[in-house]
């Protein structure tokens, strides 16, 4: 039996990009972003910013592999990439003078994930 993955051609492509990543740079948390995108949409990670607030410091680059979620408040500036984000929670992230951002775009910047936590 073959084993079935996201039929989002997008998503399907940046697994792809994140355990290559992984193996190039020897930075296992692209492998294991990798498999929490690869669960089924029902399972996938959902976070509020509430809970963003209470395990980041400022100046903290957190992933979240699934989708950011409005509830709660953010109170200090941090980077926050996500597959994606409500537009509350957006707005939220900018308005405390942080950065949200794809899990492409740090996959771009910071290539070996040193200093990136995942919150799921």
């Amino acid at each position: 039996m073959k084993r079935t993955g996201p039929t989002n051609v997008h998503l399907r492509v940046l697994i792809r990009a994140l355990r290559k990543a992984a193996k190039e740079h020897e930075a296992p948390i692209w492998r294991r972003v990798a498999e929490l995108l690869e669960r089924p949409r029902r399972k996938r990670v959902q976070v509020n910013i509430s809970r963003i607030n209470r395990h980041t410091k400022e100046g903290d680059v957190v992933v979240v592999p699934g989708k950011v979620l409005s509830c709660g408040s953010l109170d200090h500036p941090v980077t926050v990439a996500a597959w994606a984000f409500s537009a509350k929670a957006y707005e939220k992230i900018v308005a405390a003078k942080g950065r949200a951002i794809s899990i492409w775009k740090l996959l771009e910047e910071n290539p070996r994930g040193s200093g990136v936590k995942i919150i799921a």
